[in-house]
């Protein structure tokens, strides 16, 4: 029979070469001298040098800090959390608030001699290379913490750089591999101190299935505890997992039984190097597993945000459009994802959950006309959003795809911040027109001329160029001749509109539209002079806008005439507590405070003696409030309380229009709806539940007319 060659035999007589070399490396006292000192070691063995890697420390940063940690998102209260969201869920700790039993049962675990060698163990080494190569028994690791600690680093960097073929190689099981990481651990001991690199490790180190990283994060999940409160039993539990987070991780029940044979293993090797007493030992050996642990939930993002989910993916939605955050989408994913923020938005809680509550009481989830009731509040003057309402549960997975009752479209916000195409806006429009109207000078009660028939080309301005007529009427049929702008907005009067829009034109409005902070919400058609929304219909609300957007009108209308650009994020704090630039509201006078007075004067008419009487607020507050009803497919309300909220609500189908006539909604059937029968009261209902819970003021001076808009 042939002689067969052995198989390893290169393989056993490289890693001798490389392990000869370390030895030397070693037995100089830790101090790593060039690779060129030391020909004849590596001359031994061509193949070696290309592997030996060049003795910086790779340009690596091995600052704890800089690990990817998860962000967390605050409502205005700056404590109540919305959501947290991460790539590795992650928190990283400082070794004063890690408890000692937890150093001491990563040491016992991992590294018994961690305090005296100088970054490789050199007995270790030797033991897992005979066991290894000699004794052809399992692979050993003989792996110092300092080891550990760089694979994991050289890991994270891997995917950080979003590099595959180096993570391979920061992990696969080479002679190559573990030299490298010698090389850098020897480095990393020169630069760092056994605690510091402890630390590291114990923030780095995987201790769980999933992406569940440190030691404060594992003593969260497992416990409902933190690092520096970690007792021996605990301490052994987590410190067991790093070998096999998959296989040891204590949440998944039916690893359980060989969690708490690994957690005993970690108690006798404390006990051996003499970390605890026989007493702890015992007693913590003794307990159960199962009745020391607390699992709490780890899922995160939007998805598990509840009520405040829509809100949520408003924010996220607002970080990943804007260049404050990074220069690409994706820089901003990672720094939202890997970043460690501290994110503080502008939720108000009573006023998501008073949204989401009028919402649902409005139209229930399960409604069988599949109505969406959207509501966008905005605090005037400030830009802050406060909160939105939906009555559909948030779910961005596939199930969505299936349930009518379920999505993770915000129908409250612009296409471009994750929501739909907007709605048509009626009649809430007419607010937009009477600013208009007294900026170019003219007075709410000049008496019009009015029509059911206007030739287009009457609009004409710079931009407009019309042709053909435009027929329209007034909801009751027909016009009502000679009437002011004042009673054809207090009466919603279409055909007033148009005489108005004839004295000043088309752009007029248009230009009105924009300096109170109009935008169309479809993507990349925002703009008001777009060549869909820019035509006569425009004045009775045949545009399409988000409610948000509507919300941020009728606040410059209660903010004195200050315009602001709606933001969710007050502040941003980076891991080493410096602030991120957030995205400003730019407040500023849009519109002289005469003409927003006198507008709210004319909105609060509308609601004393016009359509707008279901909009009414409780203990008599003056409410300034607007009505609209888009043909038949989309109700709608607007309005608001100065200083406090203003708010947009509409109703009906936001994927495709379709009819409310004949439609039966919690038990109320009408032949022809209005926005006054289901869009006021659910107005009403978000704005005095909101204004009871936050117990606002009542204030009645505002919307004092003007003089020279009254004449």
């Amino acid at each position: 029979m042939g002689h067969m060659p052995k198989k390893n035999s290169l393989t056993a007589r490289r890693a001798l070469a490389l392990l000869l070399a370390y030895l030397t490396l070693c037995i100089a006292g830790g101090v790593v001298v060039s690779l060129m000192a030391m020909p004849a070691v590596f001359g031994a063995n061509n193949a070696a040098k290309a592997l030996a890697p060049s003795l910086t420390v790779e340009g690596i940063d091995f600052d704890v800090t800089s690990l990817p940690q998860k962000s967390t998102l605050y409502a205005s209260d700056g404590k109540t959390v919305i959501a947290s969201f991460y790539a590795q869920n992650r928190e990283v700790v400082p070794i004063k608030n890690i408890s000692v039993y937890m150093q001491r049962a990563v040491v016992a675990r991992e590294d018994r001699r961690f305090f005296e060698h100088a970054g490789v163990d050199v007995q270790g080494v030797l033991r897992a290379f005979v066991q290894t190569y000699v004794a052809k028994g399992d692979t050993q690791g003989g792996s110092s913490l300092t080891q550990q600690y760089v694979k994991n680093v050289l890991m994270v960097k891997a995917r950080e750089d979003d590099d595959p073929i180096a993570e391979y190689h920061a992990s696969e099981d080479t002679v190559a591999r573990k030299l490298r990481e010698m090389l850098i651990a020897v480095q990393m001991e020169k630069k760092y101190s056994k605690y510091e690199i402890l630390q590291g490790y114990l923030n780095i180190a995987q201790f769980g299935s999933g992406s569940l990283y440190g030691v404060e994060a594992a003593a969260k999940r497992y416990f409902n505890t933190t690092a520096a409160n970690l007792s021996v039993v605990q301490a052994a539990t987590i410190a067991a997992i790093t070998k096999n987070p998959e296989k040891y991780d204590p949440s998944i029940e039916s690893n359980q039984k060989t969690a708490e044979e690994q957690r005993n293993i970690v108690l006798d090797l404390m006990l051996q190097e003499k970390f605890i007493t026989k007493t702890q030992h015992d007693k913590a050996k003794a307990t159960p597993l199962k009745d020391t642990l607390n699992i709490q939930s780890v899922q995160q993002g939007c998805q598990v945000a509840g009520d405040a989910a829509f809100f949520c993916s408003y924010v996220t939605n607002q970080i990943l459009n804007s260049k404050e955050f990074g220069k690409t989408a994706q820089a901003r994913q990672k720094l939202l994802n890997e970043g460690g923020l501290e994110i503080y938005t502008t939720m108000d809680v009573n006023a998501n959950n008073a949204a989401m509550k009028a919402a649902r009481d409005t139209i229930p989830v399960d409604d069988p006309t599949g109505f969406e009731v959207t509501i966008a509040a905005i605090k005037p003057g400030t830009g802050e959003v406060l909160g939105f309402g939906i009555n559909r549960t948030y779910d961005a997975t596939d199930a969505a795809k299936t349930d009518p009752t379920r999505t993770s479209i915000n129908y409250a916000v612009d296409q471009k911040d994750g929501g739909g195409i907007g709605f048509n806006v009626g009649s809430t429009w007419k607010p937009i027109n009477m600013i208009a109207w007294m900026l170019q000078g003219h007075s709410i009660n000049e008496s019009l001329r009015t029509y059911t028939s206007y030739a287009n080309s009457s609009f004409n301005c710079s931009k407009f160029s019309g042709h053909g007529t435009w027929s329209l009427h007034n909801s009751e049929g027909g016009t009502v001749s000679q009437e002011t702008p004042l009673q054809g907005l207090i009466k919603s009067h279409n055909t007033t509109q148009a005489s108005m829009t004839q004295q000043i034109g088309l752009c007029a409005i248009a230009d009105a539209a924009k300096t109170v902070g109009y935008h169309n919400a479809i993507l990349g058609q925002e703009d008001v002079y777009s060549a869909n929304s820019f035509n006569p219909p425009m004045i009775i609300g045949s545009v399409q806008a988000s409610p948000l957007t509507m919300a941020n009108v009728y606040a410059t209308i209660a903010a004195n005439g200050v315009e602001c650009t709606p933001i969710a994020i007050k502040k941003v704090i980076k891991q080493n507590g410096k602030s991120v630039k957030v995205p400003s509201a730019n407040c500023h006078q849009a519109i002289a405070p005469e003409i927003a007075q006198t507008t709210a004067y004319a909105l609060n008419q509308g609601v004393l003696k016009g359509e707008a009487k279901a909009a009414q607020l409780d203990n008599n507050r003056k409410t300034f409030a607007k009505t609209g009803t888009n043909e038949q497919t989309y109700m709608l309300t607007a309005g608001f309380v100065p200083n406090q909220v203003a708010a947009f609500v509409a109703v009906g189908n936001a994927e495709v229009q379709e009819s409310f006539s004949g439609k039966t909604i919690n038990g109320v059937s009408h032949g022809t709806w209005y926005g006054m029968y289901i869009a006021s009261p659910a107005w009403k209902e978000f704005v005095d539940t909101y204004l009871a819970a936050i117990n606002a003021p009542i204030d009645n001076d505002y919307g004092t007319p003007a003089e020279q808009y009254m004449r």
